[in-house]
């Protein structure tokens, strides 16, 4: 059983930064993508941005240019560096773990954190 645990979030002036933070534990394949979404109010989950475990990145275009994803292999943690942010960045963040090999495919979530930007 994999549990995530998120970090970082809280409140922040438009154009401040944030870092959040997710520890991974449990079993977990080698093969894996870690990776943060997130739930504006009133609005359905949608991707941030995913890492590979080879380190191959992936972001949504709104948050290209502001947000850098990366992780610690070792340490099974992935960490989301937020620049820049907006109003429209307000949102519960969750950290997501897809873990697969050739017996199955396993997804995990955080319990999620909150991210406010407001002046």
């Amino acid at each position: 059983q994999v549990q995530l645990v998120e970090s970082g979030g809280g409140l922040v002036q438009p154009g401040g930064s944030l870092r959040l933070s997710c520890a991974a534990s449990g079993s977990i394949f080698s093969r894996n993508v870690m990776g943060w979404y997130r739930q504006p109010p009133g609005k359905q989950r949608e991707l941030v941005a995913t890492i590979t475990s080879g380190g191959s990145t992936n972001y949504a275009d709104s948050v290209k240019g502001r947000f850098t994803i990366s992780r610690d292999n070792a340490k099974n943690t992935v960490l989301l560096q937020m620049n820049s942010l907006k109003p429209e960045d307000t949102a519960v963040y969750y950290c997501n773990l897809f873990h697969y090999s050739i017996t199955g495919a396993y997804n995990s979530w955080g319990q999620g954190t909150q991210v406010t930007v407001s002046s």
